[in-house]
């Protein structure tokens, strides 16, 4: 038998980030509607 670890333990950091999108685009997308409405009462 060998003596190889079948465990994977992988420290890509695109799979940290990954896990984090269904959040990070809507809050995204809702501070930038925000901001688009901000500056067009500000400028209006």
């Amino acid at each position: 038998m060998s003596a190889h670890n079948d465990s994977h333990t992988s420290d890509d950091p695109v799979e940290g980030i990954v896990k984090h999108i269904p959040v990070v685009i809507p809050v995204a997308g809702a501070v930038l509607i925000f901001l688009l409405a901000f500056i067009a009462v500000f400028m209006a």
